[in-house]
């Protein structure tokens, strides 16, 4: 069996094509049991999905790690597809793997190993295998935890979940407090060092997470012994993510979702770009045609504004494998964004309609946003499609999915947005893929080019030009009045005009009587004057607005989504500076 030494991760060259010499082990100690994990985590990222698998399989139901490993594959691949059979695979899977954690973990709880070792006893007290498997069984119960969400849509697995999670918390902190007193002690040790790994992947993540919860939230969580601190979280995740650990690499892939995807979806758009180069650098060497490490590199591309490179990264990334189709749906998704961002809506429909015919993540969302792209066509480009939009928007309706027994926001906007093709005289849309593109905060990326953010502030302007000289405004007139000026003073803003945006938000907040159905155009607004405003020095004005959006408005679509970028908004906020209004 080859192994690698001194935790180091094996080189490429090692497994790549070697997988076939690699016989079954006779024995599986905690070190060779990290050490194989190791290698079927690289073929993982080398896009050897099956052999990785086929490597774990065997030691699955008697070794910690093994289980663990081979559980997270098919849980990744059960959230990615969906598909009833994947979830159901998983699920099983996950409950062995917890079973044979469980063989390996103190008979008594690791609460009470840490209260004898506060007790000036040893921690030779807790085995290494102990430790290991505390760790293992609180990502095992996370995974559960995340199937439980997606298999059954009532608030009784919502709740389960929740329980699976706070016992997974509590046994990370016990972990950490573990890990803190053996400093010294036991801390030289390579498996002392793997199981420090662990400790910092989780916490860290937890803390991150937890740190982006509204404030209102979070003090339920605190309650129930719940806390965040994003600073922490992310010091223990870079620490992690530099260590010689197993779980390096997961640091490193948590880091990166943080700073491309969750800083923009939930936050204010400013993720550090610098930091997920600076950590995904060491893996494009080594991984040069890995299918997940090509990913993250093409949304780099993209949220830079480079938008001709991220069409190749993503292409790129496509043709690395066939294995994991998801990973495809994935860069659908953002292709479709990319050729939106430009306005080459053929090629973004081409997208659009892949992911409604292939994907089952939010059948409404693809039907939604296919037609919204459609919608921007000219009559004679449409007319090459064959499709007919109003009968797409209907569809959307009839496609809505519940999670934990709750509409998804994104999809109940949707549907609500579709609602006005289901009279016999449908009212269209104004600019709807635009307004889908702010919904996903894709107006921060456009910002970064000034040629395509001049393109988008061309189309705006002819929306509000078609608005004014409307001679049968219909009912949702001004909402949709309200909506172009909000996107043009976005538009303005990310192009210097820092004063016509504030007219064009000015102007939203002066029409909000007459507003009768888009009432998050109000808040949403709110968020983004204030957001102006910290742009031009001006803290209070700024931090009035914003918590003006916070406090003074309920009840409106995608309130959640606002609430989480308010409380970034908020926090980044506290840190500057005061100044007169």
């Amino acid at each position: 069996m080859a192994r690698v030494g001194n935790g180091a991760e094996p080189e490429v060259d090692c497994f790549e094509d070697a997988f076939d010499r690699i016989p079954v082990a006779s024995k599986m100690d905690l070190r060779a049991s990290i050490e194989e994990c190791s290698m079927a985590l690289n073929l993982a990222l080398n896009n050897k999905f099956s052999e990785a698998l086929d490597l774990l399989r065997p030691w699955s139901k008697d070794s910690m790690y093994h289980a663990l490993g081979y559980s997270s594959i098919l849980v990744m691949q059960a959230t990615m597809t969906f598909e009833h059979k994947d979830i159901q695979a998983g699920m099983t899977t996950i409950k062995e793997a917890l079973q044979t954690c469980q063989r390996f973990r103190k008979r008594n709880s690791v609460v009470g190993s840490i209260s004898s070792l506060m007790s000036k006893q040893m921690p030779d007290s807790l085995k290494a295998e102990e430790m290991h498997a505390e760790i293992c069984y609180a990502e095992c119960l996370l995974q559960k935890a995340t199937l439980t969400f997606i298999q059954d849509e009532n608030m009784i697995s919502f709740i389960k979940g929740g329980i699976k999670i706070r016992t997974s918390y509590q046994i990370y902190k016990d972990c950490q407090s573990l890990s803190n007193m053996s400093q010294g002690v036991g801390g030289d040790s390579e498996a002392f060092r793997q199981f420090e790994g662990g400790v910092k992947l989780g916490i860290g993540s937890f803390n991150l997470m937890l740190s982006l919860l509204p404030a209102r939230i979070l003090r339920l969580l605190e309650f129930i012994g719940f806390s965040g601190n994003r600073e922490f979280g992310l010091s223990q995740l870079r620490d992690g993510a530099g260590s010689h650990s197993l779980r390096s690499i997961l640091c490193v892939l948590t880091l990166l979702l943080y700073h491309t995807y969750v800083c923009l979806i939930l936050g204010t758009g400013e993720g550090n770009l610098v930091e997920a180069e600076a950590l995904l650098e060491p893996y494009i060497e080594r991984f040069p045609r890995g299918a997940i490490i090509l990913f993250y590199s093409a949304r780099i591309a993209l949220l830079r504004g480079n938008f001709e490179n991220a069409l190749v990264k993503f292409q790129e990334c496509i043709s690395a494998q066939q294995q994991w189709r998801q990973i495809h749906h994935l860069c659908y998704w953002e292709l479709m964004w990319c050729h939106s961002f430009q306005q080459q809506w053929r090629e973004a429909y081409r997208y659009a309609d892949l992911l409604c015919r292939e994907s089952r993540w939010s059948k409404a969302i693809y039907m939604y946003q296919k037609a919204a792209i459609l919608s921007m066509m000219s009559e004679e480009e449409l007319k090459t499609t064959g499709e007919d939009v109003v009968e797409l928007f209907r569809q959307v309706e009839g496609l809505k999915q519940r999670l934990a027994g709750k509409s998804i926001p994104t999809e109940k906007f949707a549907i609500r947005k579709s609602r006005r093709y289901s009279s016999a005289t449908p009212v269209k849309l104004v600019i709807p893929a635009l307004e889908m593109m702010y919904v996903w905060n894709g107006f921060t990326i456009v910002g970064k080019r000034a040629d395509t953010t001049e393109s988008l502030l061309i189309t705006i302007e002819r929306a509000e030009e078609q608005l004014r000289n409307d001679p049968n405004p219909s009912e949702f007139h001004p909402d949709d009045q309200c909506l172009v000026q909000m996107l043009k003073g976005l538009c303005l803003k990310y192009l210097g005009r820092l004063l016509q945006a504030e007219l064009c938000f000015t102007q939203v907040l002066s029409s909000e009587k007459l507003i009768r159905y888009d009432h998050y155009l109000i808040p949403f607004t709110l968020y983004e004057l204030g957001l102006l405003y910290k742009q031009q020095g001006n803290y209070v004005k700024a931090t009035r607005f914003i918590e003006d959006a916070k406090l003074n408005y309920k009840d409106y679509s995608m309130e959640s989504r606002l609430h989480f970028r308010i409380h970034a908004a908020l926090s980044s906020l506290k840190g500057s500076p005061t100044n007169s209004p």
